[in-house]
C-alpha cells in the first residue's frame, strides 16, 4: 500500500544519514525509524563506523523495513554477505564487530507500539482500500507522530538492548558454479543438488520429504 505508507512530511530537517536511509529505502515510516534508531544506537554503543566490506555483520530477524536502514548507516547488505536474515518475526537487530569480537542485539520493546481499538479499525481501513481521503490523512498524521515518538525516545526505552561477546559468523565464502542440466543455467555449487543423476538447481530439483 504504497500511497497509505509514504509519508507527505519534508524530511529535509532530519539529519543526513536518516535522509540517506529514506532515499534509498523509497518512503519515510515508523519501520525505517526503527531500523535507523538500532544502526545509531550500535554505533555509539561498539564505537564503530560504517562498514567498507565485512567489518560489521547484521543479523536481522524479520523482513521489515528496517532492514534497509541497517543496510544504508551500517554497510551490511546481502551483497557482501554481512547482513544474515533469520525468519523469525521480530524486530530485533543483532550488530557484531568482527575486530572487537563482541556485538550488541537490540529488541523493540512491547510496549513501544500500543494502538488503541479507533486507531487499529483506521489502519484496517487504510491497508484494505476502504479508507476515505480523510481517513488517510489521519493515517498519515498518527504515522508522522510515531516517527517523531521513536525519534525522540531514549534507547533503552525503545529497546531491549543486550551486548554480546561472541565470536563473529565466518567471512562470506565465493563458491564455484555449475551448470544445471534441466534449465541450462548457473547456480552456486553448494545449493546444487542431484536429480535422476544429473545437476539440478532448487528450482529444478524436487524436494523428497515424509515429513521429517
Amino acid at each position: 500500500m504504497e500511497q497509505e505508507q509514504r509519508q507527505a512530511q519534508n524530511y529535509e530537517n532530519y539529519p543526513p544519514d536518516l535522509q540517506k536511509a529514506i532515499d534509498f529505502h523509497g518512503h519515510f515510516c515508523p519501520g525505517l525509524v526503527i531500523g535507523y534508531r538500532a544502526a545509531k544506537a550500535a554505533i555509539e554503543k561498539l564505537s564503530v563506523k560504517r562498514a567498507k566490506d565485512e567489518e560489521l555483520v547484521a543479523i536481522v530477524e524479520a523482513d521489515a523495513c528496517g532492514i534497509d536502514a541497517i543496510q544504508s548507516l551500517l554497510g551490511c547488505t546481502m551483497g557482501k554477505g554481512n547482513l544474515i536474515y533469520k525468519d523469525y518475526g521480530k524486530q530485533a537487530y543483532t550488530i557484531i564487530s568482527r575486530k572487537q569480537k563482541r556485538g550488541v542485539r537490540l529488541a523493540l520493546n512491547p510496549s513501544v507500539f500500543s494502538p488503541s481499538p479507533a486507531q487499529e479499525k483506521l489502519r484496517e481501513a487504510v491497508f484494505s482500500g476502504r479508507a476515505s481521503a480523510a481517513e488517510r490523512e489521519e493515517y498519515q498524521a498518527l504515522q508522522a507522530a510515531r516517527i517523531e515518538q521513536l525519534l525522540a525516545m531514549d534507547t533503552s526505552e525503545l529497546f531491549k538492548v543486550e551486548e554480546k561477546e561472541a565470536p563473529p559468523p565466518p567471512p562470506a565464502k565465493i563458491f564455484r558454479s555449475v551448470k544445471c542440466d534441466f534449465c541450462g543455467e548457473m547456480v552456486r555449487e553448494p545449493r546444487a543438488r542431484l536429480k535422476d543423476g544429473k545437476i539440478a538447481c532448487l528450482a529444478c530439483y524436487e524436494e523428497y520429504t515424509r515429513g521429517w
